[in-house]
């Protein structure tokens, strides 16, 4: 009898229709509600996506999971609610939770103390007792779902049964089937399974779903694939990340359409090598393949955007997007909205001084002061991490563009609000930014609200160390250090200024954006155990009105 290794997770929901995702030990037929799908196979492992069809708008029904006839979803033993579709209401307030970066260490005293707890089984302990009408609409997890680099102590003794941590890569994840243990790790509890078959999710990666530092420059790139190992391990990264989180975020009309999830689906047999195959050209030549996509929640519009995979890393022309991929993002950055969410996992707008240092590194790395600088400049990149938006200067100017457009209605009547989501610093901030047109006196009511709202990490908090070089860093020495670097390297005048509202904060935590009409609200919580509690709950640690 075939039973669930991992799952169910809600994926994809709209108005009428929801997705969801299992891992079953064996081939079978999947069952939610009415509707069923077979399984289809990845290097032994057997995955599922169940479309459910056919449901009331705002509507929350709960549902069972059925592996050929017999029942496996909700376990009794486990003592949780029921697991529940609740449908979108386009008309009605869209609650969003985000977040990044969370390991999967066990839940003890011990890892308690190291990691801190956990924020989202915190919060997953909430919502267990909670009324629905203070559930979120869907969570957003925006990169590090798991850390391919940095296995825990559990996944290495996983490792060292199967391959031995003497060989290449040692305790680093090296293919698909360590990717799929690192997953289940990740996602087993039984309060964070709970919560992932309840609340609908969407994800994006970021560099430790791969590697840290994945493709910061073309030096990274060339330095890994000098690795004998490095094939399998993005392959396997690619590959896995197509499966147990890529998938769910494509819309039933888009996967339907997809000529990947078709091929594997028609597939007699084990269709590892499909997906190989695909994830190695998805590595190769990531403009071919697009891992960003949108959402449309009534008059709001979710653009969560690849800020990693989709990278041009030649000097001289460095891109976050791809030109293809830019273009679809431009097309899709209209007026005529209540709001304008863009996730990406590593922020857009950073502390001014550290954005002004990641532009003297690019110009530096590219040659304005010659190879032997562009080369020190490279091990700085390299070694500190100044790789975000402000380190691919062309792609800032363009994205500053086209906020200021939509913020001033060139692009159609303005939103009312315009908000990156990121995650990645492990610091939690929020910065309001203001474009040219804003500085004007009396213009400010006329033009969007525009924000970079940050929060990081979700369960893999800085050392106190660190945590004081971060904020000297980010907010006192390269507030002095980088105008000066900026300017020495040609820094011009930016199409947009912004400064810290809130933060920073070092806390595990998730962020909740509440949308309601026009109106804006933003907060971030915490996990926190009570004296004689049993569990952790969340709590506020800062709170916001946007617009």
């Amino acid at each position: 009898m075939a039973e669930l290794v991992l799952g169910p997770l809600l994926r994809y929901v709209d108005e009428t229709s929801a997705t969801v995702w299992v891992e079953t030990d064996q081939p079978c037929t999947v069952r939610v509600l009415d509707s069923e799908s077979p399984t289809f196979t990845v290097h032994g492992h057997h995955f599922a996506l169940v479309d459910v069809m056919g449901l009331e708008p705002g509507s929350s029904t709960p549902y069972e999971v059925h592996l050929d006839d017999s029942r496996c979803w909700p376990d009794p033993a486990l003592g949780l609610p029921a697991s529940r579709i609740r449908t979108l209401d386009p008309n009605g307030p869209f609650r969003l939770v985000f977040g990044s970066c969370r390991t999967a260490v066990p839940h003890d005293e011990q890892h308690n103390k190291s990691h801190g707890l956990d924020t989202l089984r915190a919060f997953g302990h909430r919502l267990e007792r909670a009324p629905e009408n203070q559930w979120p609409s869907a969570i957003l997890f925006l990169g590090d779902q798991v850390y391919a680099d940095e296995p825990s102590e559990v996944m290495k003794e996983f490792i060292e049964a199967k391959r031995g941590l003497d060989e290449p890569p040692g305790a680093e994840l090296a293919d698909f089937e360590e990717y799929a243990k690192v997953y289940q790790l990740a996602w087993s509890d039984p309060s964070n399974r709970w919560l992932l078959s309840t609340i609908p999710s969407m994800m994006i990666f970021d560099d430790h779903d791969i590697r840290d530092d994945w493709n910061t420059s073309i030096q990274w790139r060339e330095q890994m694939a000098a690795v004998p190992w490095w094939h399998e391990r993005i392959v396997g990264g690619l590959a896995s990340y197509w499966v147990y989180q890529h998938a769910g975020n494509l819309s039933i009309a888009d996967r339907a359409t997809d000529p990947l999830y078709a091929e594997m689906m028609a597939t007699d047999g084990d269709a590892g090598a499909v997906l190989d195959r695909f994830a190695d050209l998805a590595d190769k030549e990531p403009e071919h393949n697009r891992w960003s996509y949108c959402r449309d929640i009534g008059k709001i519009r979710l653009v969560v955007l690849d800020s990693r995979a989709g990278r041009v890393l030649r000097p001289g022309v460095r891109k976050v997007l791809d030109d293809i991929e830019w273009a679809w993002f431009d097309d899709l950055a209209q007026g005529g909205i209540d709001h304008l969410l863009i996730g990406t996992s590593l922020p857009y707008l950073l502390p001014r001084g550290l954005h002004e240092m990641e532009y003297w590194n690019e110009e530096v790395g590219d040659g304005r002061w010659g190879p032997r600088a562009a080369r020190v400049a490279e091990k700085i990149r390299q070694t500190v991490d100044l790789e975000h938006w402000a380190a691919f200067h062309d792609s800032f100017d363009l994205m500053a563009d086209v906020v200021t457009e939509l913020s001033t209605g060139a692009r159609g009547p303005a939103p009312a609000s315009i908000v990156f989501l990121s995650g990645d610093v492990h610091y939690s901030y929020l910065m309001r930014a203001q474009t040219m047109a804003d500085r004007r006196p009396g213009t400010r009511d006329q033009h969007s609200a525009i924000f970079q709202a940050t929060c990081s990490p979700i369960r893999n908090p800085l050392s106190r160390f660190l945590r004081y070089g971060n904020t000297f860093a980010s907010f006192g020495l390269a507030g002095v250090l980088g105008r000066l670097l900026a300017r020495s390297a040609g820094l011009h005048e930016q199409a947009l200024r912004w400064k810290l509202v809130q933060g920073p904060k070092f806390n595990n935590a998730l962020a909740t954006l509440d949308l309601d009409g026009r109106r804006a609200d933003l907060r971030w919580e915490t996990a926190k155990l009570e004296p004689g509690a049993e569990l952790p709950d969340v709590v506020e640690i800062a709170g916001v009105e946007l617009v």
